[in-house]
């Protein structure tokens, strides 16, 4: 969040970190940036755009009217509402260089090439690095 609204404050911040097994793993989540972006396709201002240089949806927080249509189309809920500014926010790759992959203080968070993932695979790897081999369970 610093990087965004320039306060350390997870309720502003464009990721969400998920409890399961009762805190045992913590899985990171954000914006997948989808191929087909259901959010850009509901928009009725037109207000998600592609970046030409990145190809990440943005929210133009000029053109947005914080209706929250997209934060329900969303199948993800990567998309949040900012009570405080009046529109959506989501993650835009920080221009290529995401900020929470620099910030982290471990490799629990990488940017790689949109081909090379998969929530088969994140979740492949994730049931793989559980101790005892059960589901995850959401808190």
């Amino acid at each position: 969040s610093y990087g965004k609204v320039g306060a350390f404050n997870p309720a502003k911040s464009v990721m969400d970190v998920s409890l399961y097994n009762g805190g045992a793993a913590n899985i990171p989540s954000t914006c997948t940036q989808c191929e087909d972006a259901w959010c850009m396709v509901v928009c009725p201002v037109e207000a998600i755009t592609i970046n030409p240089t990145t190809g990440a949806k943005e929210v133009s927080a000029e053109v947005c009217v914080g209706c929250k249509v997209c934060t329900i189309a969303c199948p993800y809920g990567a998309i949040n509402y900012d009570v405080d500014s009046g529109v959506v926010t989501k993650c835009d790759l920080c221009g290529g260089e995401p900020m929470c992959v620099e910030a982290c203080p471990t490799p629990a968070l990488a940017f790689v090439d949109e081909d090379s993932t998969g929530y088969d695979k994140i979740w492949s790897h994730t049931a793989s690095t559980l101790v005892d081999g059960n589901s995850l369970v959401r808190q």
